[in-house]
């Protein structure tokens, strides 16, 4: 007789999405729990696959979403936290590292949703970027001012694609905007405007190799 526990997958969503992640992972033989928006409850989600489905109003980081976590794994055994989309990365990260589960923790997250992270580890590997601020230290931001030809883009942190993003013509546009965001002003990076055509690529990494990759010019996305 097999003593090897089955594992309990928590899969996070903000919106619908995953729902073929979800299905591979009960096909498994996992134990599938999902985490969602009441807004989603009506969706298709494959609930032949999930054992246990539950619905908050949202889930920013905060006390809520933590203390409703850390309920659930007061009698489950949670082996697993996944994010089912980009905005929900890096709060499954800081769940990960609450409930010391493995997994990507809030560190190694900001790689991959944080702007202004990845260009800093970028360039420390000698990858070339456009010149870049963090919105943070005004004499830090003077001399990039005086380095780097306009126009400029301001860019937030930890938005998805091209949301938040906008265009500086001149400096006095960019200190009204910065006194528009107030103290969201560190939530911000500014980097040089290069045009050109930009493209999206999507990666599988593993082990530390990537096994597969696919890029698409954003003009040919619908």
């Amino acid at each position: 007789m097999s003593d090897v526990r089955t594992l309990t997958i928590l899969s996070i969503a903000s919106y619908y999405k995953g729902g073929r992640f979800i299905e591979t992972c009960k096909e498994l033989g996992c134990h599938t729990i999902l985490l969602t928006r009441d807004k989603l409850a009506e969706e298709a989600w494959p609930m032949q696959s999930i054992d246990e489905r539950f619905l908050m109003t949202d889930l920013n980081l905060g006390p809520d979403l933590i203390h409703a976590v850390s309920y659930l794994a007061r009698d489950r055994q949670i082996d697993r936290i996944v994010a089912l989309d980009d905005f929900d990365v890096e709060t499954v990260a800081h769940l990960r590292e609450h409930l010391r589960i493995p997994g990507m923790g809030d560190s190694m997250a900001r790689f991959f949703r944080d702007k202004l992270a990845m260009r800093m580890q970028a360039r420390a590997h000698n990858v070339k970027v456009p010149e870049f601020v963090h919105v943070l230290n005004y004499d830090r931001l003077r001399e990039f001012m005086g380095r780097v030809p306009l126009p400029w883009v301001l860019k937030p942190r930890s938005e998805a694609g091209s949301i938040g993003l906008k265009k500086i013509h001149h400096s006095e546009e960019l200190w009204r905007t910065l006194d528009e965001l107030g103290d969201r002003q560190s939530y911000f990076l500014l980097e040089q405007f290069i045009p050109g055509e930009v493209f999206h690529v999507d990666s599988i990494v593993v082990d530390g190799k990537v096994s597969f990759a696919a890029a698409i010019s954003m003009a040919a996305r619908p």
